[in-house]
């Protein structure tokens, strides 16, 4: 909803019931002391996170079984906005009755969702989604303490997106994967930059590494640097033949395999009112190559699914592409 929308009405229909509930009354809001902790058997765990793009801060307190490594409880003190409290206090639910493990991987998507009064409508406006982040990053900061290890440990990629946890990898598969050509396409397959839009290009609320249209354009550069190479080897091999499927990046796995299906596959099963999409490529230890589909339409529901149509779908891709390649449904 935009800011016109909300002339005549209220801004606190961007909000929903739950979120503007919690903030009025947080059910987990408190703090545990060393002496409950004692008293209740668990070790007491403490953490703080800032926001210093709007002042924001939470303080998280867990208490821990240790022998289990499970949260028995958890409050939080929250120092800024309504959105906060309320993002705070799902965060601090959420933990409660999980390992500490299961904690880290709750992200702020999964704090956002919890607040929603239905599934289809976000909880909040796009650019108070930075009060879910906050909460995602103050478990991080309590894990860290617990385990007794850095933070950044539990980041195995670079984080473009904070909004919607999309990270740096992602997007550029996702762009080549798809030959995607502009910044609303990138937000369209993966959320990237839909809602605070500091991630999009200089000039948001919040500096960043990394900004959407300097990825895009990098990644588009490499795309055709890759083209390019694959032209060469293709010509080094002889004029008439193409470049060996096992010779060829996973991108362009995944893109010739993708090729044959439209052109001698997938008319096929759109006639009969099915058709498929091809899930992941991998490669094997064993040498061969796996490709992942799924079935979808009359095919999903085909008894000939996982017998002559998949033979046949394994039949042509083997010819067209490879010997090695292996058809795996899912």
């Amino acid at each position: 909803m935009g800011k016109n929308s909300l002339i005549g009405g209220s801004i606190w229909e961007e909000y929903s019931q739950k979120v503007q509930d919690l903030m009025n009354n947080p059910q987990h809001m408190g703090e545990i002391t060393e002496e409950d902790a004692k008293a209740r058997g668990g070790k007491l765990v403490v953490a703080d996170f800032g926001a210093e793009s709007c002042g924001d801060a939470v303080r998280l307190y867990w208490l821990v079984d240790e022998t289990n490594d499970v949260i028995m409880d958890a409050k939080f003190k929250s120092f800024g906005c309504g959105t906060a409290i309320a993002s705070s206090d799902t965060m601090a639910g959420l933990c409660i009755g999980k390992t500490v493990d299961q904690a880290i991987k709750i992200t702020n998507l999964d704090v956002e969702r919890a607040m929603r009064d239905t599934p289809d409508t976000p909880a909040v406006p796009p650019q108070k989604m930075h009060c879910s982040v906050m909460a995602y990053d103050v478990i991080k900061a309590a894990a860290a303490s617990y385990k007794g290890v850095d933070a950044a440990s539990f980041e195995d990629e670079i984080i473009v997106c904070e909004c919607a946890r999309v990270s740096l990898g992602t997007i550029k598969e996702v762009i080549k994967l798809n030959d995607l050509k502009t910044v609303e396409q990138i937000t369209n397959y993966t959320k990237a930059g839909a809602f605070c839009k500091s991630c999009i290009k200089p000039g948001g609320h919040e500096e960043k590494e990394y900004y959407l249209v300097d990825i895009l354009r990098d990644t588009r550069a490499e795309m055709e640097q890759e083209k390019l190479k694959a032209l060469a080897d293709a010509k080094i091999a002889g004029t008439d033949n193409e470049v060996p499927f096992n010779e060829l990046t996973m991108i362009q796995k995944f893109k010739k395999v993708e090729s044959v299906i439209d052109e001698n596959i997938r008319p096929m099963l759109v006639m009969d009112g099915g058709n498929l999409e091809i899930i992941d490529i991998k490669e094997t230890d064993d040498g061969m190559t796996d490709v992942y589909i799924r079935y979808m339409g009359a095919c999903a529901g085909c008894a000939s699914s996982s017998t002559g149509t998949l033979f046949a779908i394994e039949g042509v891709l083997r010819e067209k592409c490879s010997e090695t390649i292996r058809v795996l449904p899912i």
